[in-house]
C-alpha cells in the first residue's frame, strides 16, 4: 500500500494537528475541535459504504421501529435509566467473575468501576470483538473509544448514576483465520498454530513469542502482554487494559462457570424448546418484506458442545442431541443432567451471544460495527420472548486518517471529501474532463450532430417514411462513433495528466489499501508509533452520538490554511 509513496512520514503520522479545509457540502461538515485542528465529517450516505437497513436505521424510519426498543439519543437515556433494574444476585456473580478475572490488577479507575457494578444505579455500555492479534484494524481502537466516551456521555447527562465501559472479549469464538494476523506499513504478520477450539484458551507457544520478539517495530506493552501470558485471551487483557486502563474499561471473559449457570434457564430453553429459531425466522420475514436484507440465520439448538481444543455445534437428530463432528451423544435426559452439571460447557452462537451478554450485564447499551447493530434488528423478538431489556443499539464511530501528503494531493486535485469514497475510475474520468485544456466529451460536436441528423430526419420522413427512418439508424451508428473518438479524446487527455492520475490513485490506493477502507485493515500502530498520543486524540475527535463518517486530517495539507482557520 507505501509502494508508490516514498516519504517515509506518511507511514508513520504525526498527529498534533489537522488543519485540512474544504468548502461546505451538503454531504458534509466542519467542526473545529481544538486549536489548529480540524475533522471532517461525511453523511454515511454519501460514502456508499454502508446497507439501506443500517442507514434507514440512522434516519429513524418508521419501518425499523419495531425491531429495537429506543433510538439512542441523550435525551432517551434518562427515560430508561429511571425504569431499568438489575438483580442484586446477578451483580454480585458479575463482580465476583470480574474480581477473579482481574486478580492482581491494582489500577484504581478499573477497580474502582467493577466495586461500582454492586451498587444499584450502576450500568454499563458495551462492545465486543474478536481476540486479534495486535488488535487487528484499526477500527477495534474506534470501538472502544467510543464506548468509553458514550459511558462519558451519559454519565454527563445523568450524574445520579455511575455508567461503566465494558468491553466483551470473544474467548468462545473459534475462528482462528480471523484472528491470527494484521497489517502493518503495508506487511502482513501472522501467527500460525494447528489449535483449535475457542481461541481464548489457545496456548501462547514458542513459535508467537519468539514472532513477537522478532518484530521489533511492537512496543514493549505488546511484546511484554504476549510474552509474560499463558493464554491469548491473558495477553488480550493486558493490552486493552495497558491502552485503557485509565478510562475505566473493564474487560469482562464472559466464559466463566458462573456466569453460564446463571444464563442456564435461557440454555435449557433454547436446548429443549427450540424458540429462539423461530422467532428470529419471524424477524427475516418481516425485514425481507420491509425491503432489507437479512445476515443472521438461526439454528434450531443456538449452542455450541465446548471442551479444551473443541467448540462444535449441537443438533438434534431422530431425538438425541449430537454434536455436528459425530463424536458426542445424549438423550434427553444426559442432556438435562449434563447442563445441570456443566453450563459452562455450551457456548451461544450469533444468536443466543447477545441475549447472554444482557442477562449477565447490567447493560444500557451496545456499540458495533454497522453489520452488528444491523443483525441485533434480527434478535428483538428473541429478546421480548425470554423478557430481557433490549438495550439501545449504536454504531461506532467510522474514521479515516489523512496524512499531511495525502492530504496535499487531495488538496492539489481539487478532490471533495465525499468524492475520496467514489470508485478511482469515476474519480478518473471525473477529473481528467474537469481538467482538460478542450473539450474532450465533444459536447459542441455531439450538439452538432443532433442539429445535422434532426434535420436530415425531418426531410427524410419529409420524403418517405423509410427514409427518415434509415436517417435515425444512420444517426446511432455517428453516435457511436462519436463516443469512440471522445473516450480516444479522453485517454489521450489522461496521459498528458498523467502525474495528477498518478496521485489520484495514490490518494486512492493509500485510503483504501487492497481495495478495502482503512480502518478495516491498517493496525493503529501506524498512527500510534510516531504518537503515543493518537488514542488520547481520538478522544477529542469522536462523538458516540453523531454517526457520520469522521475522516482526520494531519497538520500541513493544505498550504493556506491556516490563513483560512484564522479567518473563520
Amino acid at each position: 500500500m507505501y509502494r508508490t509513496i516514498s516519504d517515509k512520514s506518511i507511514k508513520l503520522l504525526n498527529f498534533n494537528v489537522y488543519t485540512q479545509v474544504f468548502n461546505h457540502h451538503y454531504c458534509r461538515k466542519h467542526d473545529k475541535i481544538a486549536p489548529f485542528m480540524i475533522k471532517s465529517t461525511v453523511d454515511p450516505a454519501c460514502t456508499g459504504l454502508f446497507s439501506a437497513l443500517f442507514l434507514d436505521y440512522i434516519k429513524k424510519e418508521e419501518a425499523l421501529t419495531q425491531f429495537y426498543q429506543e433510538f439512542p439519543e441523550i435525551g432517551r437515556f434518562g427515560r430508561v435509566l429511571e425504569n431499568k433494574s438489575f438483580p442484586e444476585t446477578r451483580r454480585e456473580l458479575l463482580v465476583e467473575a470480574l474480581e477473579e478475572q482481574y486478580a492482581g490488577y491494582e489500577d484504581s479507575p478499573v477497580a474502582q468501576n467493577i466495586k461500582r457494578l454492586r451498587e444499584p444505579r450502576t450500568f454499563t455500555v458495551t462492545t465486543g470483538h474478536q481476540l486479534n492479534l495486535m488488535t487487528g484494524p484499526s477500527f477495534f481502537i474506534y470501538k472502544i473509544v467510543s464506548t468509553v466516551l458514550l459511558a462519558e456521555k451519559i454519565q454527563k447527562a445523568y450524574p445520579d448514576y455511575q455508567i461503566v465501559p465494558l468491553y466483551w472479549m470473544a474467548t468462545e469464538d473459534h475462528d482462528f483465520a480471523e484472528i491470527n494476523h494484521f497489517h502493518f506499513d503495508g506487511k502482513r504478520y501472522a501467527w500460525d498454530s494447528d489449535q483449535t477450539g475457542p481461541v481464548g484458551e489457545f496456548l501462547l507457544d514458542d513459535s508467537l513469542k519468539a514472532l513477537v520478539k522478532e518484530w521489533d517495530f511492537l512496543p514493549e506493552f505488546f511484546k511484554e502482554a504476549y510474552i509474560s501470558s499463558t493464554q491469548l485471551k491473558e495477553a488480550v487483557r493486558k493490552y486493552v487494559h495497558h491502552l485503557f486502563a485509565d478510562k475505566g474499561l473493564v474487560i469482562l471473559d464472559a466464559n466463566h462457570p458462573g456466569l453460564k449457570r446463571s444464563f442456564l434457564p435461557q440454555i435449557k430453553t433454547d436446548v429443549f424448546s427450540q424458540q429462539a429459531n423461530g422467532l428470529v425466522n419471524e424477524s427475516n420475514q418481516a425485514l425481507e418484506e420491509a425491503g432489507y436484507k437479512t445476515q443472521v440465520f438461526p439454528r434450531e439448538i443456538n449452542f455450541f458442545y465446548m471442551e479444551p481444543g473443541r467448540r462444535d455445534r449441537l443438533v438434534l437428530q431422530n431425538g438425541r442431541f449430537r454434536t455436528q463432528d459425530g463424536k458426542n451423544e445424549w438423550s434427553y435426559a444426559e442432556m438435562e443432567a449434563l447442563l445441570d452439571t456443566h453450563p459452562e460447557r455450551f457456548s451461544p452462537n450469533v444468536v443466543m451471544r447477545p441475549l447472554y451478554q444482557e442477562v449477565i450485564l447490567p447493560n444500557l447499551a451496545y456499540l458495533g460495527g454497522p453489520a452488528e447493530v444491523a443483525y441485533w434488528f434480527q434478535l428483538k423478538r428473541v429478546f421480548d420472548h425470554y423478557t430481557v431489556d433490549f438495550p439501545f443499539l449504536l454504531p461506532r464511530n467510522f474514521a479515516m486518517i489523512v496524512p499531511r501528503q495525502i492530504g496535499r494531493k487531495i488538496d492539489k486535485l481539487g478532490l471533495k471529501p465525499e468524492e475520496l469514497f467514489q470508485h478511482v475510475d469515476r474519480l478518473r474520468i471525473d477529473y481528467t474532463l474537469k481538467n482538460a485544456s478542450d473539450d474532450v466529451s465533444l459536447q459542441r460536436e455531439r450538439e452538432q450532430l443532433n442539429q445535422l441528423f434532426g434535420t436530415l430526419e425531418n426531410r427524410g420522413f419529409g420524403l418517405d417514411p423509410s427514409l427518415g427512418q434509415a436517417v435515425k439508424a444512420a444517426f446511432t451508428r455517428s453516435e457511436k462513433i462519436l463516443n469512440q473518438v471522445a473516450v480516444k479524446f479522453r485517454k489521450a487527455e489522461e496521459r498528458k495528466q498523467g502525474d495528477a492520475i498518478r496521485q489520484l490513485h495514490e490518494v486512492k490506493d493509500f485510503l483504501f489499501p487492497n481495495g478495502t477502507l482503512q480502518e478495516r485493515r491498517v493496525n493503529f500502530l501506524e498512527y500510534y508509533l510516531a504518537n503515543p498520543n493518537f488514542i488520547n486524540e481520538l478522544f477529542g475527535q469522536f462523538d458516540p452520538l453523531d454517526f457520520n463518517f469522521v475522516i482526520l486530517w494531519e497538520n500541513g495539507g493544505e498550504g493556506n490554511t491556516q490563513e483560512k482557520v484564522q479567518g473563520r
